[in-house]
């Protein structure tokens, strides 16, 4: 455990003076839970004037049960950006995985680092796990202003932040999905000689979620529970099969002798 730590508190000192990787850190969550907010603020302000007229079953469905147009509409939106937060533990951890290895072999520190007592089963937990805490506590950091956005503009629909579908989203979904992202890095980091194509190749695992989220937003799907379930058990198997693959594809003696 010592020695994991050590490598964490390591990577960490590094990562972070890339002012890449601390703008995603720090910018990026407040970003994605300010921008709602102040979509949110404006359409406080709306009535149902302001809507079309058309039935909100129309498009919302079950969505919009025993709700206005304006409120209905209101529901639908807070759902669409609460989904973005599943892309804040996702979009972080690939830049600071897709630099653990490489970045290291890159800056000459990778073989000192594979010479000492520390087996591979630890250096990986380790890197993953320094990519893993910043991506969930600024996700949950995130989810947490967003939700003391919405207690002011909106409190009548503050409890649907904190229902099951999204508590387990947030706090469930998210953490799987930042160890597929992290997996899906440090493979690649393990396997390529820059830095930056590792990033472009981990980067891929946001492509579902963008397709999720446009789902949603055009009404092909609608997030609820089932789906929030579903999504993690697929997530969970793929964790377990990258986790192995990650372990089982990290060869120190032909990371040290084939990269030039």
């Amino acid at each position: 455990m010592e020695k994991i730590i050590t490598v964490v508190q390591k990577e960490w000192s590094e990562v972070f003076k890339n002012r890449i990787v601390l703008f995603t850190v720090a910018f990026l969550p407040l970003v994605l839970a300010i921008l709602p907010l102040i979509s949110l603020g404006f359409m406080s302000g709306a009535d149902a004037s302001d809507m079309n007229g058309s039935s909100p079953d129309e498009f919302f469905g079950d969505l919009c049960v025993d709700l206005s147009e304006i409120e209905c509409a209101q529901v639908y939106t807070l759902d669409l950006f609460t989904m973005m937060f599943m892309i804040i533990p996702v979009a972080i951890p690939t830049t600071i995985a897709a630099y653990s290895i490489v970045g290291e072999k890159s800056a000459r520190s990778l073989e000192p680092l594979l010479a000492t007592p520390i087996t591979t089963t630890e250096l990986l937990v380790a890197k993953a796990a320094a990519a893993v805490l910043p991506a969930i506590g600024a996700t949950w950091l995130a989810y947490g202003i967003y939700a003391v956005g919405v207690a002011i503009l909106l409190p009548q629909f503050l409890a649907r932040l904190f229902d099951s579908t999204w508590l387990m989203a947030i706090f469930v979904v998210g953490p799987l999905l930042t160890l597929t992202a992290v997996c899906a890095g440090i493979i690649a980091s393990s396997r390529v000689s820059d830095p930056r194509a590792a990033e472009q190749i981990s980067a891929l695992v946001i492509l579902p979620l963008i397709m999720l989220i446009v789902g949603q937003s055009t009404g092909l799907i609608l997030f609820d529970r089932q789906l929030v379930l579903l999504l993690a058990v697929i997530v969970l198997i793929i964790d377990v099969v990258m986790g192995y693959i990650t372990i089982k594809q990290f060869q120190r003696e032909t990371i040290l002798t084939s990269w030039k």
